[in-house]
């Protein structure tokens, strides 16, 4: 709806995690440059961890995209399996060709079989797994069992996992402890500070094609960074609503009455009024532009 008015080329905040927007942000840089090494390193299990709206999956895809030869991967973003059914998704993910029906047995032969012949002709499987923390303890169990197939040199399988805080405590779990101790490297993502946030937003406009990325007013930057606490998914929310709010009043800026009101109809933001937290100079001009955006409608009712 917003698109013609505000002359883009695309919609600059959609959920969907288009590796195109993707922004150097320090936290996902450095998240990224540890999985790199790590995989070139030929480390076994790497964990990246963040919360709800971080950006994991974003930066599952860059990681998928980026991946240069001789790497192979595959990918699982729904790993809610029962063992049986993470060997069988391994195996369609790797191409390996098997019966629906054949035996675990027969089934983990093929896989070690494949992981072989792509170690000798010099590839280097990864298996990428998404929403990890949906993992039971017996799946985990038996993804650690598959990083036993190894050579007197190498293992012939890396993995990749990304999840919630809470596959942390599934890893803290007496019974898994044997992969947690396999975990050699991993990192936690962090969520943006104002100045992260205000550039973020400048970035995905311009990807966007806007001419003038800075639309938003520092103060509207600083409402979605206090309304948002950081998480890039809920950025992209406030920003997307209150687009939507100043295209309904012909508006070509945005302020922060716009992304008060996208707030205010916005499920998981920080909508309670902590003066002590939140930015002295933010609630004054919030106080004012509510009393402009309230004084028309008082005085026509006078």
């Amino acid at each position: 709806m917003y698109q013609q008015h505000f002359k883009l080329s695309s919609y600059p905040f959609g959920l969907t995690p288009d590796t195109q927007f993707f922004y150097e942000l320090p936290t996902h840089t450095e998240a990224l440059n540890v999985l790199l090494i790590a995989l070139t390193n030929n480390e076994c299990f790497i964990k990246i961890t963040g919360d709800v709206g971080t950006g994991k999956t974003m930066l599952c895809r860059k990681l998928l995209n980026e991946l240069p030869e001789p790497f192979l991967t595959a990918y699982i973003p729904n790993p809610h399996l029962t063992p049986a059914g993470l060997r069988m998704a391994i195996a369609d993910e790797l191409g390996v060709k098997c019966a629906r029906n054949v035996g675990q047995s027969r089934l983990l032969n093929s896989i070690n079989e494949y992981l072989i012949e792509a170690a000798l002709a010099g590839k280097k499987p990864v298996l990428i797994i998404d929403e990890a923390q949906a993992m039971s303890i017996e799946t985990l169990e038996a993804l650690r069992l598959l990083t036993n197939l190894e050579t007197e040199r190498q293992k012939l399988l890396q993995i990749v996992l990304f999840g919630q805080p809470e596959l942390d405590e599934h890893l803290q779990k007496k019974s898994i402890r044997q992969l947690r101790q396999r975990i050699t490297f991993s990192y936690q993502l962090k969520p943006l500070t104002y100045p992260h946030v205000a550039d973020y937003i400048k970035h995905r406009l311009r990807i966007a094609g806007i001419s003038n990325p800075a639309i938003f007013s520092w103060l509207a930057n600083r409402a979605i960074h206090y309304y948002s606490r950081g998480i890039p998914r809920l950025i992209n929310i406030l920003a997307h609503k209150a687009m939507l709010s100043a295209y309904g009043k012909g508006r070509h800026n945005i302020g922060v009455m716009q992304v008060h009101l996208a707030a205010m109809d916005t499920e998981d933001t920080k909508t309670r009024w902590h003066l002590l937290g939140c930015h002295k100079s933010y609630i004054v001009w919030l106080l004012v532009s509510i009393a402009g955006y309230l004084w028309p409608t008082m005085v026509s009712t006078l």
